[in-house]
């Protein structure tokens, strides 16, 4: 478990053993995430997934950084057909934990499938335009509008609920079970699709009620096995009166072809054509704000978690400046100098209080002299035995501390070894040095003599 406070692992302990801070209600608060979360599992895996939804938030608001509930909430949009909700959880866990989280996968595969884009947009505009058509009365562009929504993204519950609802207004019982039973398989238990279909229900009852009257033009009678249904007036026709039924039958159908099923046939196109113009319009001008709005929106997002990542960074630099405190002071009562000069040259001031401040100046002035003589003594131990790599960087941070060490003795062995290990264009850079501030010495006449030997 990581510390809330210091950001540190704490493992299961009712305190830090870090900073100290009391964890008994953190640790409380995870436990009780996780318990929503593995309800909100056990929901999603029966499809009761809006129950799943309620549990998932529940579970994200005890603890925000909970990533499977946010990683299994967004698959749960997902499903639903609700794709920018999906996206939104995703982005936020992303975010939240960038390392070996399956969240950038399930964002990756959907921005480099630019066809569900276009569909993603696509069914977001043709949904809130059947929201206006509904608030202008305009049922039946409505219905139009969802059935293409619906096209597109056959999972989306909310787009089987509307176009439910609409069936019903006109009607159409059969079609609004139909649409409702189509969301009842998507999410087992929602609530809003259950109250539409007990209410459909009702009213095919009351409706199949009405047609159960008895025909009393009719006659039954066995005859063996069989039951025998027929008109009570019943006579036999004649071969010229059935010729003149089949006529008189034809003459009508094409009467009734010619006046009313061709004109309704052609004003039927007319309005799809008309139909298909408005919403090719409706496509051209509102496709590019849709996209914009949802780029604005995820670009949004963004920028909310990386400043939010920023700051975190910039808690765990301080930590770190910390800790390295802390571990040039432990090293320093050992008595180990190197150690401790290390520990503080990896401290950045800017990241300690004052008090902190004052601790690492105090370590600091103790060791200054000690700690050039604790390198200069392991360079020069190096370079006597032959081991000039180990050399090189220990002379090159005596150097970077003190250039002028030992009245340049740190330059000059820096020099040699560089030299004795083939690096002689670094060697030269020294060599030259020790020449120009230390001239007459016997340590600059060597060094000139190394430097025309080149």
């Amino acid at each position: 478990m990581i510390c809330y406070k210091c950001g540190q692992d704490a493992g299961w302990n009712d305190k830090c053993p870090v900073c100290g801070a009391d964890l008994s209600l953190f640790k409380r608060a995870i436990r009780i995430s996780n318990s929503y979360y593995n309800d909100g599992l056990q929901k999603a895996q029966m499809r009761n997934l809006s129950g799943a939804i309620i549990s998932l938030r529940q579970s994200l608001k005890f603890y925000k950084y909970n990533i499977q509930a946010r990683n299994l909430l967004g698959l749960i949009y997902y499903e639903m057909g609700e794709m920018v909700d999906a996206l939104s959880e995703w982005v936020i866990s992303a975010n939240y934990q960038p390392d070996d989280n399956l969240a950038k996968k399930y964002i990756d595969q959907i921005h480099n499938n630019r066809n569900q884009l276009e569909t993603i947009n696509q069914t977001i505009k043709k949904y809130n335009q059947a929201l206006t058509y509904c608030k202008q009365d305009g049922k039946d562009l409505a219905v139009i509008q969802l059935r293409k929504v619906l096209s597109l993204n056959p999972k989306l519950v909310k787009g089987h609920q509307l176009l439910a609802l609409l069936y019903l207004e006109e009607g159409h019982l059969e079609k609004a079970k139909k649409s409702l039973r189509d969301a009842g398989r998507i999410d087992t238990d929602n609530t809003t699709t259950l109250r539409y279909l007990k209410e459909v229900n009702r009213r095919l009852k009351e409706k199949g009620g009405d047609k159960k009257k008895k025909n009393d033009d009719l006659i039954s009678y066995q005859s063996g096995n069989e039951t025998i249904i027929m008109p009570k007036r019943f006579r036999e026709s004649s071969m010229w009166a059935n010729l003149l039924y089949i006529i008189i039958g034809l003459v009508v159908g094409v009467a009734v072809t010619s006046f009313l099923v061709v004109p309704n046939i052609k004003n039927q196109a007319k309005q799809e054509a008309k139909q298909q113009l408005l919403s090719a319009n409706d496509t051209i001008s509102t496709n590019g704000q849709t996209i914009n709005g949802l780029n604005d929106q995820i670009d949004s997002l963004k920028s909310q978690l990386e400043e939010e990542q920023n700051k975190n960074n910039g808690v765990a630099e301080q930590i770190a400046s910390y800790e390295a405190l802390l571990n040039a002071y432990v090293t320093y009562t050992s008595g180990d100098i190197v150690k401790t000069g290390e520990a503080l040259e990896a401290i950045n001031t800017n990241d300690l209080s004052d008090t902190a401040k004052q601790t690492y100046d105090t370590l600091n002035a103790a060791i200054a002299d000690s700690y050039k003589e604790a390198l200069y003594n392991q360079a020069y131990s190096s370079y006597s035995s032959g081991d000039y790599a180990s050399a090189i960087p220990t002379f090159q941070k005596l150097v970077g501390l003190d250039e002028s060490y030992r009245d340049g003795s740190a330059a000059y062995y820096l020099a040699q070894s560089f030299r004795k290990s083939g690096d002689v264009a670094s060697a030269t850079q020294y060599y030259q040095y020790v020449i120009d501030n230390y001239p007459g010495t016997e340590k600059a006449r060597t060094s000139q003599n190394y430097i025309n030997q080149q």
